[in-house]
């Protein structure tokens, strides 16, 4: 995955953050997101006409992503969809939201990384194929410390009436705003291809450590 060294700097309201600078970005909004995806897709396969055969994976993929980014009301969402010259395109997509809790009593739950971190359970996996997830805290240079999960996990379909869950690798790091208490900027890696689990994790790891706050 060498060829996602060139980023590019993504630039929102409060934040900036590097991604890749072949992955996709689009409108998120219900109303909009799918003639977006369609034309950004029709532009990648002018671009690479081998991609062809995927793109009703492609353009499957990004509307999922997309319409999972708007219901968790990320500010950002990048996605890679990509041929390595297998059978399967590689998928993968990284989004940030602003996030805050409330106790019961209506208090601002803190976002202190050790207790966030505290809070989150890790899980283990008993037999091979299980689901797991891992917790730690990590430091984000420039930034500071910030609880983190990561691991193989079975996240619930969206409005699905039969609680069906789709397992994926997931990265969830969790960087308390300055100035806000309770508010964290949540910035979640997700790839349903599991056997590339670890090479994902470092991709989500180096992305997450190119964030910033904006000044």
């Amino acid at each position: 995955m060498g060829r996602y060294m060139e980023t590019l700097t993504i630039e929102r309201g409060g934040f900036r953050i590097k991604v890749p600078e072949s992955w996709w970005e689009f409108d998120v909004r219900p109303e909009s997101r799918d003639d977006s995806i369609r034309r950004m897709v029709d532009e990648r396969i002018a671009q690479y006409p081998e991609l062809a055969q995927y793109r009703d994976t492609y353009v499957g993929f990004l509307r999922r992503s997309a319409a999972d980014a708007w219901k968790s009301g990320a500010m950002y969402c990048g996605c890679m969809a990509e041929s390595f010259g297998g059978d399967t395109p590689i998928t993968g997509s990284v989004t940030v939201s602003l996030v805050g809790g409330r106790t019961r009593e209506g208090a601002p739950l803190s976002n202190d990384p050790a207790a966030i971190a505290a809070q989150l359970a890790p899980k283990e996996a008993h037999r091979e194929g299980d689901s797991w997830r891992k917790v730690t805290t990590v430091d984000i240079p420039g930034v500071g410390p910030a609880a983190r999960t990561y691991g193989i996990e079975d996240i619930p379909i969206p409005e699905d009436s039969l609680g069906r869950t789709i397992r994926a690798v997931l990265m969830q790091t969790f960087v308390p705003v300055p100035g806000q208490e309770g508010k964290v900027a949540l910035i979640a890696g997700s790839s349903q291809v599991l056997d590339l689990a670890d090479s994902f994790f470092d991709i989500f790891d180096a992305i997450t450590s190119t964030f910033r706050f904006a000044d």
